[in-house]
């Protein structure tokens, strides 16, 4: 007697179509990338030349910390001797009770720690420095 061969349910996926749908995704996003803009276009505020940079009869008090944290202030009686934080405020709050319009910039080494500037910006704020500026390059550059 005959008996026909029992078929086994094929378990294989046809990955065909889904190849199809990938390469027309691929080339939808392809034509339309180029017509996204990129980034947020912002209105940012213009100004005119500082009033800090034109001050010609006070120029600015300038604390500087180098690398291995250690504190200097341009004016006083040395200013490449180094200070501690209580003494750089002091020596600015003493210039600033001669004259309070004198701007006091901060400026950092690239390798002093954050916590340091925001240390001596307390001190400064502290001695009664209104405002401070911080500098990315030095004065003589601006």
């Amino acid at each position: 007697m005959y008996q026909p061969k029992k078929r086994r349910p094929v378990a294989e996926i046809n990955v065909v179509p889904y190849i199809d749908v990938m390469l027309v995704l691929l080339i939808i996003f392809m034509a339309t990338a180029p017509l996204i803009t990129h980034g947020v276009k912002v209105d940012l505020p213009q100004m005119q030349e500082s009033d800090l940079v034109e001050t010609k009869d006070a120029p600015p008090i300038i604390a500087s910390i180098d690398a291995e944290g250690r504190y200097y202030v341009s004016v006083g009686t040395d200013p490449e001797a180094p200070m501690d934080a209580v003494e750089v405020a002091a020596v600015i709050k003493l210039k600033l009770q001669q004259n309070p319009d004198t701007p006091v910039m901060i400026k950092g080494s690239g390798r002093v720690s954050y916590q340091e500037v925001l240390l001596l910006m307390d001190f400064l704020k502290n001695a009664g420095v209104p405002s401070v500026g911080l500098m990315t390059k030095s004065f003589e550059d601006i």
